[in-house]
């Protein structure tokens, strides 16, 4: 079969189209899935460039996020039979093998049935931020109807979903985006107040908004001064719940312990590298309440730009540029 390999860490070089064995099931409990499309996300840029999870064990496949159609089933397999369509998030840290390949092995319990109304090609594109965003908002901050949200970065891939959950869920939803046409975008998922960060304060932006009180939840998907900033823009008592891990000084945590907030964390690859079992059952739960979502026209997924598998290390390179709106996906056909 074809796969991008990592060959090393370094630039988007370094992923190079091999022709590699095709993988056997690990166990009884697994299946493999020919892929028909894997999502691509600015982690696996950060992956590529500096193996975090397992530097030693290179040539890895990366691509945490995969769509396809089973095609073998190990002998315990209960929940799927050959021909079934999946979606799932597996492997692509550097320990199991990703999805950037036309075939890739998954756990039975870790695959959901991909939401009926869309293609393998676009439920490629959701699994790690529709995981991502609910920990985030559901259960990280516990968002609420009628509460207030700051949502930064809200048409890329992440943000785009948080803005759509957190609407579905009732609340009132700011964002920060950088042109018109983002504007324009995040306004028709359900985005009340529009801030364009380039040409306006978020933070007095977000005050003005809840009468100087502040808003009951950030995400920040952007961190570094962004995150810093949003301690100002969160109420007392508030929530900012953050993908990134951005330094705080002692006046920044001063800051924050005065104004009583809760700052959050959120990893959706913590069950992955810590193998965590059940909570990848858990998060495997997620996909199938969001097909659900998706399915009754409640959430939806942008597919910005669909890539031939070859083309891995290009998409690399403008997912590096910055900027993009929705998602990028490697189709395998």
């Amino acid at each position: 079969m074809k796969a991008i390999l990592m060959t090393a860490a370094g630039s988007p070089d370094v992923l190079q189209l091999r022709e590699i064995p095709l993988p056997e099931l690990p166990s009884e409990h697994h299946v493999r899935v020919k892929l028909a499309a894997a999502g691509i996300n600015p982690l696996d840029t950060k992956l590529r460039a500096k193996p975090a999870y397992y530097p030693d064990k290179l040539p890895t496949i990366l691509g945490c996020d995969g769509a396809g159609i089973i095609d073998a089933i190990g002998t315990a397999v209960t929940r799927f039979t050959v021909g079934d369509a999946v979606y799932f998030c597996n492997g692509g840290v550097g320990d199991e093998p990703g999805c950037y390949a036309e075939y890739t092995n998954v756990h039975e319990d870790y695959c959901a049935f991909k939401p009926a109304n869309l293609s393998l090609q676009e439920s490629a594109a959701l699994p790690l931020v529709l995981i991502t965003v609910w920990e985030a908002l559901i259960e990280r901050a516990n968002l609420q109807a009628k509460q207030t949200i700051l949502i930064h970065a809200a048409a890329g891939g992440v943000g785009h979903i948080a803005v759509q959950l957190a609407h579905h869920l009732g609340a009132h939803v700011a964002v920060t985006v950088s042109d018109d046409k983002k504007a324009g975008l995040v306004q028709g998922l359900g985005a009340e107040k529009i801030i364009n960060y380039r040409e306006q304060d978020f933070v007095r932006e977000a005050l003005v908004w809840t009468a100087d009180k502040g808003v009951d939840v950030v995400f920040d998907t952007v961190g570094g001064e962004v995150f810093l900033r949003s301690l100002n823009a969160a109420r007392i008592g508030g929530k900012v719940v953050s993908l990134l891990s951005t330094p705080l000084s002692l006046a920044d945590t001063q800051l924050a312990r005065l104004r009583n907030l809760s700052l959050c964390y959120e990893l959706m690859l913590t069950p992955q590298v810590m193998h965590m079992h059940d909570e990848r059952i858990r998060q495997r739960k997620i996909l199938e309440q969001g097909a659900q979502l998706i399915e009754t026209g409640k959430l939806g997924v942008l597919v910005n730009r669909m890539l031939p598998l070859k083309d891995a290390a290009q998409a690399h390179r403008l997912i590096e540029q910055g900027g993009v709106t929705g998602k990028f996906v490697l189709v395998m056909d």
